[in-house]
């Protein structure tokens, strides 16, 4: 069966492929084969001309430039031709150094140095490398500038509906009241701490040989301060260099990112369901879509289906995200094979990451909140004022202060008038007094609005 949109077994390439092409350009098989090309490249010429390694002559600057040329102008047919070796080789990073051999076999001056190509490497000092640039590429290029947009968009929706007064539902019952941009504040901090978090990430490679104590290294040149080689190397790289592993990068770092990963879903699956509730209240209107059906059969809906399509896909990030995190790091002796079939599902949980947040910001574009709801639903819930009552009453030394409030409000709801007669017979300071009559579910919100403005300060 011929592979498109409509074959493909995951949604990732089939349904919401159009979705993900950036993250499919760096995440792909062909994004791997791409990053170990760019990987091997790069150690050759860190050999070429090297004080301490004279079999390797420092490169002329038009076979630099075609070595260069050879990662930027890598394709899709280089690509495919590599996998053709593969077949062959039935060894992914053996067949990329083949393919890179046939190519640098075209130019004269450097036949004779084909064999330094993946000179003392072991695949994993290839594969750790690349996937940290795919890990690196995907975090910069598509990850974090999706959060960038999330956080835009909920720190401006925070700072226009400051002001606007909502009823809080703590264990789903009235509470009291805060406003709509306060709780969108509250999503925006938690969002910012954890996407610092993840930009945190030290993003680790290494490249030492077989069991990384540079066997083969010192046995072909023992004058030469490999490990110094190998930190310059990585870091040139934009990597941090790890200098005790085994075979493998321990892919620690890659936990991390994954951990961080889980708790900005978590935040952000948090925020979908309070947003899905918001709608069910109607605190939030949606926008109509010109020709969209909500409902097979009942026209009348309306559905948050961007919220729920964030929600689910958080899910399945996750998943995907918390095995990464406990199998990787773990392998048997010096390695074992495990962890190369579960990195190529980092892709995968990459994926639904963005496809979940790309689903939460549509979502986002299509509510509005109605004040006119809100208003209803605060003007409904006068017992909500029982507590700023019973706390002036105690400052004042009012006795069981709390318990008659209970008794007036708890399980029941309470009339604006029955709460003035309440108030005006209490024996407390005439400006305290006349401060509670004043008093509304409305504009009991504490520093709610100050704090949803201030969210612009918290960077």
């Amino acid at each position: 069966m011929e592979l498109t949109s409509l074959t493909a077994l995951s949604p990732l390439d089939g349904r919401y492929g159009s979705r993900l092409d950036d993250l499919r350009t760096l995440c792909s098989e062909a994004g791997l084969i791409r990053q170990r090309v760019t990987v091997e490249v790069a150690w050759f010429k860190a050999l070429a001309g090297h004080k301490d390694f004279t079999a390797l002559p420092a490169l002329q600057p038009d076979d630099a430039a075609f070595l260069d040329g050879l990662v930027e102008r890598f394709s899709a047919d280089d690509a495919a031709e590599v996998k053709a070796i593969e077949r062959t080789t039935n060894h992914d990073v053996k067949a990329v150094e083949y393919w890179l051999k046939q190519r640098m076999g075209e130019r004269p001056r450097l036949v004779p140095y084909l064999e330094f190509v993946h000179f003392a490497c072991t695949s994993e000092d290839i594969n750790n490398l690349s996937w940290a640039l795919i890990i690196k590429g995907s975090i910069e290029h598509s990850l974090d500038p999706l959060l960038a947009r999330l956080d835009e968009r909920l720190q401006s929706m925070s700072v226009d509906h400051a002001d606007l007064p909502m009823l809080s539902r703590t264990h789903g019952q009235t509470a009291s009241p805060t406003t709509l941009g306060k709780e969108l504040a509250n999503v925006v901090f938690r969002l910012r701490r954890q996407r610092r978090l993840l930009n945190q990430v030290e993003l680790t490679g290494k490249i030492n040989g077989a069991v990384g104590n540079f066997n083969a290294h010192l046995a072909a040149c023992p004058d030469l301060d490999w490990p110094t080689l190998a930190r310059d190397f990585v870091e040139s790289l934009g990597l941090v260099w790890h200098p005790y592993t085994t075979q493998i990068e321990p892919h620690d770092m890659t936990a991390e990112v994954a951990h961080a990963l889980v708790r900005i879903n978590t935040v952000l699956l948090d925020f979908a369901r309070d947003a899905w509730g918001y709608v069910s209240l109607g605190y939030f209107k949606q926008k109509l879509i010109e020709g969209e059906v909500g409902s097979s059969t009942m026209p009348h809906k309306v559905n948050p289906i961007d919220f729920e399509n964030g929600e689910g896909n958080l899910g399945l990030a996750n998943a995907l995200l918390e095995h990464l995190a406990a199998k990787l790091p773990v392998s048997r002796w010096q390695r074992d094979l495990t962890d190369s079939t579960v990195q190529r599902s980092i892709g995968s949980a990459f994926g639904y990451c963005a496809l979940a947040w790309g689903s939460i910001l549509r979502g986002l574009d299509r509510i509005a909140p109605d004040p006119e709801r809100l208003a209803a639903d605060l003007d409904r819930s006068w017992e909500v004022l029982a507590e700023p009552v019973q706390t002036i009453m105690r400052m004042h030394g009012v006795p069981e202060a709390y318990e008659k409030l209970k008794a007036l409000t708890r399980g029941q709801g309470i009339s604006q008038q029955a709460l003035i007669e309440f108030v005006e017979q209490l024996d407390i300071p005439a400006e305290d007094r006349q401060r509670l009559l004043e008093m509304t579910p409305g504009s009991y919100t504490g520093n709610a609005a100050e704090m949803a403005r201030a969210i612009t300060r918290y960077v």
